[in-house]
């Protein structure tokens, strides 16, 4: 399983602190203070490596955009990271696909499914999963990986593992279909007991690594 620092409103240096200490993988929300800071570690470690600091070497984040993706911002997107978790849209699929180096390994993705139907969270709906995969299976450089959820809060245990079956039982519908569908990034702070019950590979974990976070930064405009 991949635990994923989730790093948004915390600073550069926090990225910096828990990565010295192994994390490897970070997530981000937000696509213009993920640049500055995928920048700003990027030139950290060149530096450190040029003072010869013994864990320089081996010292390589991977960078997973968890945030919702505006057809405008695809570019950024496809340069920058590894992993993009959100994508509910054949659109931004092909957007990412055509913006992808290609002398880069294939962008990994994952679906984002909107178990709950709500209209303020991003996401698609149950029902037209599988023909979103299908689509984006077939997409140059792109690699289809799993799907992702970020389900409205409940109280209990067994409520939350309910809604992350869910998510589980589509994936293995997927793999049925002969898609490859291998990973389930659900679960965060207050409710990543129950999805890895229900077979999460990758949990994204915020406030449980670096505490309360600053003051909540205003949205990026479209």
């Amino acid at each position: 399983m991949t635990l994923i620092a989730v790093t948004k409103t915390f600073p550069a240096s926090a990225v910096l602190d828990v990565l010295a200490d192994g994390q490897r993988d970070f997530g981000e929300n937000y696509l213009q203070e993920a640049v500055d800071k995928i920048v700003t570690v990027a030139a950290t470690l060149e530096d450190w490596r040029s003072t010869s600091r013994s864990d320089a070497a081996v010292l390589e984040p991977v960078w997973h955009f968890i945030g919702p993706i505006q057809s405008n911002k695809t570019r950024a997107i496809a340069t920058r990271f590894d992993w993009v978790h959100s994508v509910d849209r054949l659109k931004i699929a092909e957007r990412l696909s055509t913006q992808r180096d290609p002398d880069r390994d294939p962008l990994n993705v994952l679906i984002e499914v909107n178990l709950d139907r709500e209209a303020t969270k991003s996401g698609v709906a149950p029902v037209d999963v599988a023909a979103l995969a299908h689509a984006i299976a077939g997409l140059p450089r792109l690699r289809l990986r799993g799907l992702m959820t970020v389900p409205a809060p409940r109280t209990g245990h067994a409520a939350q593992r309910a809604v992350f079956a869910e998510l589980r039982v589509l994936a293995e519908r997927l793999r049925s279909d002969g898609l490859p569908c291998e990973h389930l990034s659900m679960g965060m702070s207050a409710d990543l007991e129950a999805a890895i019950a229900e077979g999460a590979t990758m949990v994204r974990v915020g406030t449980a690594i670096f505490g309360v976070r600053p003051a909540t930064m205003k949205k990026e405009s479209p």
